[in-house]
């Protein structure tokens, strides 16, 4: 294994909480008007707008009309979530408890407005089965909205979104609809992901998750919902505000460039990275992977996301140690770092000590073999002393 040589040197192993940049040269040239002015600078910064929603429907194979440019995931999330305070009737909604803040403390504020909500379990290893959906369907009989992701951002933990969109629409072919919405953002760009055969009727992109610029992300509708706030009419009504054009052009060069045809061998690559480091760290009598039953060559979850933990090591004090090495990791998501409490761990029934240990290591595409061989010998450096 390779010494490390320089703690200088900064190694980045937080993808999942942001990736690096990705800023070309042709971004200067994008129209610096304003999308909604009908002088000749607004109307050059609506065709680049327009044609920056062809490329990004081109690349996720969906009408350019379905998509919505937002400021990222969270604000897609919201969008989807409180459209049910505009729907007539009392329609429940319900979530998975593995989902992102964004999701989690959006439905807590639907409670407190008086809107019934739901909750869907997740097994062991933090994904949502047919069998959980199945039972919070029994349990909730009025559902007319569920929010699940596909990936999860502190565990990469897969979900088959198209079981479950195929189970509530053999739930609900002769009752009242039941709108499905999937947090994509750890997905896109990571994982295959075709929108049209997952058959749902929203999904949340952002663009920092895949070297695009923060402020920027994608709202996918299969059909327009009435939204709960509104304002300038931009983007349809759908998402009101002056339409940062500079940023959609921005993602649709990150969306051909890493969610088209090389998703495939990038996953690949990353499956080959995880299962060196899964395997090595599995030889270190601290190590405990989390959930227990990950394997190094695991399709359940994603390679771009390892949850773990060592023994006895709070997951704060090891990443503080390893980012003085050089390493930036995180202990979970970077939305709820403020917060040391682990909601989607303790809803897999990780136990306490090891949700307070565990630590998220997430990569990219330019993280390499070098990379992974010098952070397991950090990992045994940081072992030596705590």
């Amino acid at each position: 294994m390779e010494k490390i040589e320089s703690k200088e040197r900064r190694i980045y192993f937080d993808w999942a909480a942001s990736s690096p940049y990705r800023i070309t040269s042709a971004l200067a040239d994008v129209p610096f008007g304003n999308p909604s002015s009908q002088h000749s600078e607004g109307r050059a910064a609506k065709l680049a707008l327009e044609d920056a929603r062809e490329r990004c429907a081109a690349v996720l194979k969906v009408p350019p009309e379905t998509l919505y440019f937002t400021s990222g995931g969270t604000e897609s999330n919201a969008i989807a979530l409180f459209s049910n305070l505009t729907r007539p009737g009392k329609g429940r909604v319900i979530s998975s408890f593995a989902e992102h803040s964004s999701v989690r403390e959006g439905m807590e504020t639907l409670e407190k407005m008086g809107k019934p909500t739901g909750r869907v379990a997740v097994n062991s290893a933090g994904s949502v089965t047919a069998e959980t959906l199945t039972k919070a369907l029994e349990k909730n009989g009025d559902v007319r909205f569920a929010a699940i992701m596909s990936v999860n951002n502190e565990t990469g933990a897969v979900t088959d979104i198209t079981s479950l969109t195929n189970l509530i629409h053999k739930k609900t072919g002769d009752g009242a609809p039941i709108h499905f919405h999937c947090d994509l953002v750890q997905a896109v760009g990571k994982i295959p992901v075709d929108i049209s055969s997952m058959e749902i009727d929203s999904a949340s992109i952002s663009a920092h998750k895949i070297s695009g610029p923060r402020g920027i992300g994608l709202l996918y509708l299969k059909k327009p919902l009435g939204v709960f706030y509104t304002g300038g009419g931009q983007e349809k009504g759908i998402r009101g505000g002056t339409e940062n054009t500079v940023g959609a052009v921005a993602l649709a060069e990150c969306l051909e460039k890493y969610a088209g045809e090389t998703v495939q061998a990038e996953y690949i690559s990353a499956k080959s990275r995880w299962k060196k480091l899964i395997i090595e760290l599995s030889k270190i009598e601290r190590f405990r992977i989390i959930p227990r039953e990950r394997t190094a060559e695991d399709d359940r979850f994603s390679p771009y996301i390892l949850q773990a933990a060592f023994k006895d090591i709070p997951g704060e004090v090891m990443a503080r140690a390893l980012n003085d090495l050089g390493f930036a990791v995180s202990t979970g998501s970077a939305c709820s770092s403020s917060s040391p409490e682990r909601p989607v761990l303790a809803a897999m029934g990780i136990e306490e000590n090891l949700r307070i240990e565990g630590i998220r290591i997430s990569q990219g595409w330019s993280t390499t073999d070098e990379e992974i061989d010098l952070l397991i010998c950090a990992i045994a450096e940081v072992l030596k002393f705590l």
